[in-house]
């Protein structure tokens, strides 16, 4: 009766942010800013939105057929869905916006799904849902790539083989290192990868050079394939080294930066970024 409760309260919170979106008129948008585990923010999306983020990322488990967005299996609730806490709200906004996520602004923006169990069954239910959202989506048809307001890319466990088989697809899959130089952007668009698999610097002391290069040439290799580059994993908490790894991620041009700090980040990229300014 508690849980059955719980979700009824969570369902109509949804419906509430649904029905009073934040506008963000006026918010710059930020296009390098990544929003890290998006949904445990008090206000899923719109927080994020209202900050100038222009890519967020919500954990999705299938549970008897619902989307579930949580971080892990015992924080699902019924109700807090993909759809009611991210789709619904883009819609309506991106309906309000004439086609835009940001008034006046034509900055797409992202939705990284990470699926967190059963890859193929939970895919193959978020293809489905995707489809009453086609209008303000990013889409693959037959080869050509439609550009939307906002573009789904799916990491965790996804299926690949499943996906590249879609003639039509309103999702993209997020690549890793291992998938670098091989091309193919109208699947995987974006090149994500751990950076303490990768590299050794966390920001204190001067980046070595060696790393420092094999970060442009990762940068450069996926530019020029018309892939975006991110990395998980790199240091959070507010201070000198934080702010140094992210000075190096702005220079080598790494097109998003991730974190969980949303005012932080916003007023580094405010400071450090004027030069990649929204479209």
């Amino acid at each position: 009766m508690i849980r059955r409760a719980l979700g009824m309260l969570v369902a109509a919170g949804a419906m509430l942010l649904v029905a009073t979106p934040a506008t963000a008129s006026g918010v710059e948008p930020l296009p390098r800013a990544h929003a890290h585990n998006d949904y445990e923010h008090d206000r899923p999306l719109l927080d994020a939105l209202d900050h100038g983020f222009t890519s967020v990322e919500a954990d999705v488990y299938l549970v008897d057929g619902e989307l579930l967005v949580a971080h892990d299996p015992e924080d699902v609730v019924p109700g807090r869905t993909l759809q009611s806490l991210y789709l619904d709200p883009l819609a309506q906004r991106v309906r309000a916006g004439h086609g835009h996520v940001y008034p006046r602004s034509r900055q797409r923006l992202q939705l990284l799904v990470d699926i967190k169990n059963n890859g193929v069954a939970t895919y193959t239910e978020i293809d489905r849902v995707l489809r009453g959202y086609g209008k303000m989506l990013t889409t693959y048809h037959k080869g050509k790539v439609k550009p939307g307001a906002v573009t789904v890319v799916i990491s965790g466990d996804r299926p690949r083989d499943l996906m590249a088989a879609q003639q039509k697809r309103y999702a993209f899959y997020d690549g890793r290192l291992s998938d670098l130089g091989q091309g193919g952007a109208s699947l995987i668009p974006l090149i994500s990868d751990n950076w303490t698999n990768n590299f050794t610097w966390l920001g204190e002391g001067e980046m070595p050079e060696a790393e420092r290069a094999k970060l442009r040439e990762i940068v450069a290799t996926a530019h020029r394939d018309g892939q975006r580059v991110r990395f998980w994993a790199t240091p959070d908490t507010a201070g000198p080294a934080r702010e140094a790894l992210w000075r190096e991620l702005v220079a080598a041009d790494v097109d998003h930066l991730n974190t969980d700090d949303l005012a932080g980040l916003q007023r580094f990229l405010r400071e450090h970024d004027t030069e990649r300014a929204a479209a």
